[in-house]
């Protein structure tokens, strides 16, 4: 038997099925092939960001010396940056377009687990922050001579971190729209921003007051930011850096994901799967 029966009449299966996982995979990928729009929107706003930093650093390089040797900090920034809130808002938006089709409720009915549905919405993140990534970071060399790519390994640290970090928002978030309603879907669309003032993606923590540096060594991000300028500006790697910032993530993932399920099996009780709404 692949699963057992509830007490409510719902099927709860004990195994985790890969292709359960890959078909809906699949479904994110036919609807996003089937909209230019959607293309289009995952290329259009990290490439006004890239420009808009880029031509910035590029006149402050010739208006004064005070950057000096920090490279393309605010490029490598801004590209960071969007994994960091592309990579959550792709993992969102899969979710958020079940929930507006009113399609959760029969998702939930047929064989897929929740973690089969987390799994899947992670893969489709990455999926959509290739497709926006890709172009932007060819235009980034091409306008500006900044090879993202050229870091390398340590490249797969920092994409490794900030992935893990929009993961764990990303379920959060889900977990409390599922229960909460579309009233909350606002939080997919601006918690993440909450983090760019406190992970100093364009300034190092030491700038901040003592009492809030203390709030951004919580966050990984800050973590991988600290690590981004330490390379481009003084050449080093710093692992210890990641290993926090890795260490931090799986306790987001774990909460994360705790709450998510503590979410949907409040949501399953109190029979709102099928009532989802404002």
């Amino acid at each position: 038997m692949l699963y057992s029966r509830t007490g409510a009449g719902i099927p709860e299966y004990r195994s985790i099925s890969p292709a359960r996982t890959f078909a809906m995979i699949q479904r994110y990928t036919y609807l996003l092939r089937s909209s230019w729009p959607r293309v289009l929107e995952l290329i259009y706003w990290p490439t006004v960001q890239m420009l808009m930093w880029g031509f910035l650093q590029l006149y402050l390089n010739e208006q004064s010396g005070f950057i000096a040797g920090a490279g393309s900090v605010f490029i490598g920034s801004v590209l960071l940056w969007d994994i960091l809130f592309r990579g959550q808002l792709g993992f969102s938006i899969s979710f958020l377009e079940e929930m507006w089709a009113r399609n959760i409720g029969n998702l939930m009915m047929t064989p897929l687990r929740p973690a089969e549905f987390i799994a899947a919405l992670m893969g489709m993140s990455v999926i959509r922050l290739a497709i926006g990534l890709v172009p932007v970071t060819a235009m980034a060399y091409a306008f500006f001579s900044f090879n993202l790519w050229s870091l390398g390994l340590v490249l797969v640290a920092f994409f490794a971190n900030l992935i893990l970090t929009s993961w764990a928002i990303g379920i959060a978030v889900s977990g409390l729209v599922l229960r909460q309603g579309l009233g909350a879907e606002t939080l997919a669309w601006s918690l993440t921003f909450l983090l760019l003032p406190l992970t100093c993606v364009y300034y190092p923590v030491a700038v901040l007051p003592e009492w809030l540096q203390t709030i951004a060594w919580m966050l990984p991000p800050t973590y991988v930011f600290e690590g981004m300028r330490a390379v481009l500006i003084d050449g080093v790697f710093r692992a210890d850096l990641m290993i926090w910032a890795l260490g931090l993530n799986a306790v987001l993932i774990t909460g994360a994901s705790v709450l998510f399920v503590a979410l949907f099996n409040a949501s399953r009780s109190a029979g709102s799967l099928l009532a989802l709404g404002e």
